[in-house]
C-alpha cells in the first residue's frame, strides 16, 4: 500500500504520536515501582512483561480518557486464548499495543491479530478498488509495538497480511521523537492523499452497509 504512511499520519497526527514516548516511560516506571516493591515479583519465575503490559494498557486508557488522545477505546475478548486486550479507535482504524523483542517483526500470531490483518488486507490490496469483486470489511489495523523488557524502541506500523512479512509501513523509532511537536509535518503527496480519502470513503460505505 503506497499510501500507508499517509494513512497512518492521517489517523495519528504528529502531536498524538509525540505523546507516545512519555506515556510509555510513565508506564514502564510504574511497572518498575510495582516490581521493586513486591518480593513476589522478584523471584526467577516472575513474568515482568505481564506487569509492564498491564501498566502500558492502563496508561493508554488514561490517555484516551483524558482526551489527550481524542479516541474511543474498548476492551475486546482475545477469542483465543482467554483474556482481554485494549483496542483504541481513531476515525477509520483500530490500534492495538504489544511488546516485541524485534521491532521489525509483527507480534506473535494470535487469532485476533490474524482476523484484523485479514480485514485490513481487503482494503489494502490494489487500492482503490471501488466496485471490486472482493468485499472489504472492518477498519485498518495499526499496531503500536514497544521494547520487550527495556524501553529502547516504539513503533507504529500497519502489518502486512502474512505474519512473517512485517509491515506495509512502520514509523521510525518514536522513542527518539521530540516530545513536543513545534512545526507542522510536510503534507503528503497529492496521490497519497487522494488514496487516503478514497480509502476512508470506502470504510465509511462499509460501515453504512453493515450498520456499523
Amino acid at each position: 500500500m503506497e499510501c500507508a504512511e499517509a494513512f497512518l499520519k492521517d489517523q495519528l497526527s504528529g502531536s498524538h504520536r509525540a505523546l507516545i514516548p512519555g506515556t510509555l516511560k510513565t508506564a514502564y516506571q510504574t511497572a518498575k515501582t510495582i516490581i521493586d516493591g513486591e518480593a513476589v515479583f522478584n523471584v526467577p519465575s516472575a513474568q515482568h512483561g505481564r506487569i509492564i503490559q498491564w501498566a502500558v494498557d492502563h496508561a493508554f486508557q488514561r490517555l484516551c480518557e483524558s482526551r489527550q488522545w481524542p479516541f474511543d477505546f474498548r476492551w475486546r475478548d482475545y477469542e483465543r486464548p482467554t483474556g482481554y486486550y485494549l483496542e483504541i479507535r481513531p476515525s477509520h482504524s483500530v490500534i492495538t499495543i504489544s511488546q516485541v523483542s524485534d521491532p521489525k517483526q509483527q507480534p506473535r500470531d494470535v487469532l485476533f491479530r490474524e482476523n484484523k490483518r485479514i480485514s485490513s488486507q481487503l482494503w489494502l490490496r490494489g487500492l482503490p478498488r471501488p466496485g471490486g469483486d472482493e468485499p472489504a470489511g472492518g477498519e485498518i489495523h495499526i499496531i503500536l509495538v514497544h521494547g520487550h523488557q527495556s524501553l529502547n524502541f516504539a513503533h507504529l506500523g500497519i502489518p502486512k497480511g502474512e505474519h512473517e512479512s512485517g509491515y506495509h509501513y512502520r514509523t521510525p523509532n518514536l522513542m527518539l521523537m521530540p516530545h513536543i511537536v513545534t512545526s507542522p509535518e510536510p503534507p503528503p503527496e497529492d496521490t497519497d492523499m487522494e488514496a487516503v480519502i478514497t480509502l476512508k470513503e470506502q470504510i465509511d460505505k462499509w460501515r453504512t452497509d453493515n450498520a456499523e
